[in-house]
């Protein structure tokens, strides 16, 4: 099984919560790891792990937590859940503010923790496979044009490294990666199903240097374009 990779900030160093060894998250496919730390600490390790959750305990440190959560969300749109066990309606509206995704007490069943967790998860997936799918869109209806994952990720709201890494998790290949076999196949069509020109088809898939076309193709297929041209009409 492959184990989804969590994050559990506690900044109360002296009043550490047990709740999370109540369960064996394991079984469920669920690894923690704890951070004690704010600021560039916490940064630092959001870039070096692809988390895919994270837990805020905001008791005894309420806005330092309630910080990680801003400079999360600056970065990140992974799920996030808040355990804090003086539900203030202030507080829980200023983690609404920062988008979280459940307000929980430290009290609440493991069972219990983990269905909230479980339904998190399920819920950001579905919405992720959109996006994903809205990008794929978004790239296919624009092969003609120069684009870019920035230009994509200030379109759709996201972090251009979060996106470009979302990316690469769900269709095991990289933005660019992706980008060129969609021109590359599209290409292989236009060449097989219509009379356009070769400089014309490389306009069509966003490429302005023919000199290049030429050479990302035959790097792709193996052949030039034209005698591709001359093998699929025969």
């Amino acid at each position: 099984m492959m184990m989804m990779k969590a994050l559990y900030i506690h900044l109360n160093c002296s009043s550490h919560s047990d709740f999370l060894h109540n369960l064996d998250w394991h079984k469920y496919g669920v690894h923690w790891d704890r951070c004690e730390h704010d600021g560039d600490a916490l940064m630092d390790l959001l870039q070096e792990t692809p988390y895919s959750l994270a837990m805020i305990n905001l008791n005894g440190n309420l806005y330092r937590g309630l910080e990680c959560c801003r400079q999360i969300r600056q970065q990140h749109h992974f799920p996030i859940i808040v355990i804090e066990d003086s539900l203030d309606f202030m507080i829980i509206r200023k983690a609404l503010k920062l988008r979280v995704s459940d307000y929980l007490p430290s009290t609440l069943p493991a069972e219990e923790l983990m269905q909230s967790v479980t339904k998190v998860c399920a819920k950001h997936k579905k919405h992720k496979d959109d996006i994903i799918h809205q990008v794929k869109k978004y790239v296919n209806q624009r092969l003609h044009k120069n684009i870019t994952l920035k230009e994509i990720s200030d379109r759709f709201h996201f972090n251009r490294s979060y996106l470009g890494q979302k990316f690469k998790l769900h269709e095991n290949m990289s933005f660019n990666e992706y980008l060129f076999i969609q021109r590359m196949e599209r290409a292989k069509w236009l060449l097989a199903n219509t009379e356009l020109k070769v400089y014309e088809i490389a306009g069509e898939v966003g490429y302005t240097e023919i000199d290049w076309f030429y050479k990302r193709f035959k790097a792709y297929t193996g052949v030039s374009a034209n005698e591709y041209r001359k093998r699929v009409a025969s």
